[in-house]
This record gives structure tokens, C-alpha cells and sequence, in this order.
């Protein structure tokens, strides 16, 4: 992956694919997993960038990457602009980008003055976006927002102008307010965002199957789409699948093994890849495994091998 392409990749005129930042779930694992089935840009979890600057351990367990894991945009959790900065500066050799969390509805989060609560601070957020801009010594290094929407529209798109005169790279939309969670995603709203602006939009939001990322575009005009919990249930989803294949589900173990990922977070990810393929009575014998071991020998038994379907 050479240094300047996220840009790049926007210009080449494709609605770009790309995995969400979700809270334990988009580890390095399951963005290799992803990026194996068409994914174009992967996000790591929210990172809290005052941790992550204080301890060593922090910056462990919450950012591992390889060679192999770009593009990779950093999102971060954060309230001031020097902060943020100074956690940009430290992963900016290893990614591509960094994005700051203006969308987390959580109730933690906006009461520390962190994630959807930013939407109301416009000023800080594009003294946020240049401060990045400023210190980050690599050109091509993206600064970019995620986003929920306020019910008055106006709001919002003055937030994204603010950021935009800041030199922000590009904005995510979440097509929701903080107050919605199920509701139907607000595609008008995006649209309006999208005209307002010259950088990049990405939208967010009901994203569950490869359809749903040309309708959006269709909807929005957007330069691309962000899918989170489509991808939990179903990681192949970018590349056309309906349903997980037997062979996601085994790239998914081999990953896991060979990245040393822990039991809970390897079976969580198979439960919801198996959701849409499985019965109500396999499910509960598979939730209730305990070692990966058991895991691989109910998958071999109940599904299969790849080889077997080749056979």
C-alpha cells in the first residue's frame, strides 16, 4: 500500500467498501478477514487516546497491525485537540489515517465529552481536524470525522463546513441522531450532507448486503459506505455473498489461530456469522462451547471442510 492512495482510491471513481470501527470486534483478525473478501479500508476499534498515550499496555492490547493490514485508519475517542494530535503522531507509521469519533451515542462516552456530544462543538472538532493536519509530518496521512446527524439538518451540515475548511479528508455519516438506534436510516440527510461539502462522504448505517451498498449510493451520491453489523453476520458480504461461506468461516479459524485471538472474541464472531445459517437448537449447542477446540470439531462435523465441499 503506498503512502497518498487513500485519497486516491476516492478518485478512482468507485463506491469504496469499508469495515466500521466497532468495540471489540474490528481487530486485526477480522480485518484480515474482511479485506479478504473485497473490503477496501478497514477502521480499528474507538481507541481512547488519553489511555493509549499513557500506558504502554493500553497501546498493546488495543492497536496490533501488520504488513499485510492497510489501508488502516486509527479512530480515536477524543476531547482535546493536542491530544489527539500527539496519539496521531504515534500511530501515523503504521496506518493511513486517523478518524475522530463524533458518532458513539453511548452513554460513558458522551458524558467523558467523547463521541456524539462532539457534534455540538463544531469549533473544537476543526480545531481537532487542523491540529492533526499540523503535526502529522506526512502529507498524504488522512484526518477524517464519523459522524451522527442533529434533527435540524442545518446543524450538522455547518459542522461538516466547519471541518471541511479545517482540512478535513473526508466525513462519515451515520445517518441517525444520537437519540436513534433502530430507526431507519435518514438517506435525505446524508444526500444533503454530500452536496455541501467537496470532500468525500461515506455513509453509515443498514448497510447488510452488497445491494444495499449501490442503492445507498443511488440514494446519496456517496463516495462510499461504511457496514458494521452486515459485516459481524456475514464478513463476505463486499464480495456478493448472501450468507457467510463455509470457506469465510474457515479463513475466520485460521486467522484467529494464527493471530493468537482470544476464545470469547473468536466465538462471538462465529456466533454471528452462523446466525442466518444455523437452526435455533444448533445455536444453542454452539453458544454454549467453551475452547476453541470444541469450536473447530462442531464446525468439521456440522459443515464440513472446505475440502469436502470440493470433493
Amino acid at each position: 500500500m503506498k503512502t497518498g492512495s487513500i485519497m486516491d482510491m476516492f478518485e478512482q471513481g468507485k463506491v469504496l467498501k469499508i469495515c466500521a470501527p466497532m468495540v471489540r470486534y474490528s481487530k486485526l483478525a477480522f480485518r484480515s478477514l474482511v479485506r479478504k473478501y473485497n473490503c477496501d479500508i478497514c477502521f480499528t476499534p474507538m481507541i481512547v487516546a488519553t489511555d493509549f498515550l499513557r500506558s504502554v499496555k493500553a497501546r498493546d492490547s488495543e492497536f496490533t497491525t501488520n504488513e499485510r493490514d492497510r489501508p488502516l485508519i486509527v479512530q480515536f475517542a477524543a476531547h482535546d485537540a493536542q491530544t489527539l494530535a500527539d496519539a496521531a503522531c504515534v500511530v501515523a507509521p503504521f496506518s493511513d489515517g486517523v478518524d475522530l469519533n463524533c458518532g458513539c451515542p453511548q452513554r460513558w462516552a458522551m458524558s467523558s465529552g467523547y463521541g456524539a456530544c462532539l457534534i455540538n462543538k463544531p469549533e473544537l472538532v476543526k480545531d481537532m481536524v487542523r491540529h492533526i493536519r499540523n503535526q502529522v509530518d506526512n502529507p498524504n496521512y488522512t484526518a477524517s470525522i464519523k459522524i451522527r446527524i442533529h434533527k435540524d439538518l442545518r446543524r450538522t451540515v455547518d459542522l461538516c463546513q466547519k471541518a471541511e475548511s479545517a482540512g478535513v479528508s473526508w466525513i462519515t455519516v451515520h445517518g441517525r441522531t444520537a437519540e436513534e438506534r433502530h430507526q431507519p436510516v435518514h438517506y435525505d440527510a446524508i444526500k444533503t450532507i454530500k452536496d455541501s461539502v467537496s470532500v468525500p462522504v461515506i455513509a453509515n448505517g443498514d448497510i447488510k448486503y452488497l445491494r444495499d451498498v449501490e442503492s445507498t449510493h443511488q440514494l446519496t451520491g456517496v463516495d462510499g459506505v461504511m457496514a458494521a453489523r452486515g459485516l459481524l453476520a456475514n464478513p463476505a458480504m463486499f464480495a456478493g455473498y448472501e450468507d457467510t461461506p463455509l470457506q469465510c468461516i474457515w479463513d475466520w479459524v485460521d486467522f484467529s489461530i494464527e493471530q493468537g485471538t482470544p476464545f470469547t472474541c473468536f466465538h462471538h464472531h462465529l456466533i454471528y456469522m452462523l446466525e442466518r445459517v444455523s437452526s435455533q437448537p444448533e445455536r444453542k449447542v454452539f453458544n454454549s462451547l467453551s475452547s476453541t477446540s470444541s469450536v473447530i470439531e462442531y464446525l468439521q462435523n456440522t459443515y464440513g471442510t472446505v475440502q469436502d465441499i470440493e470433493t
